[in-house]
């Protein structure tokens, strides 16, 4: 039996709970991207510390930059690595 596009009866569709956050849920600008990734230049280590960063803002950290309202909590971080406010430390040896 073919159901062309509805759900059957029987499946209900799972939504994960999205934590509250502070921050509105905007795309990051990639203009923050482009000047992030002046200062950090790998994209994989970029990508981590903003993720990183994120979800400490989103569980209730400050911002260690001023903010404007329509900053989402990605703009935030990569404003902080901008601005040198956070900066990834080598691993000792």
């Amino acid at each position: 039996m073919s159901t062309h596009g509805t759900e059957p009866d029987n499946i209900v569709p799972f939504q994960q709970p999205k934590p509250p956050s502070g921050f509105p849920g905007v795309p990051m600008k990639s203009e923050l991207v482009e000047r992030a990734a002046e200062v950090v230049p790998d994209p994989q280590i970029l990508i981590n510390m903003v993720s990183k960063r994120v979800q400490q803002l989103n569980t209730g950290r400050s911002p260690l930059i001023d903010t404007v309202p329509s900053m989402g909590a990605a703009d935030i971080a990569l404003t902080e690595i901008i601005e040198g406010k956070i900066r990834r430390v080598e691993p000792a040896k």
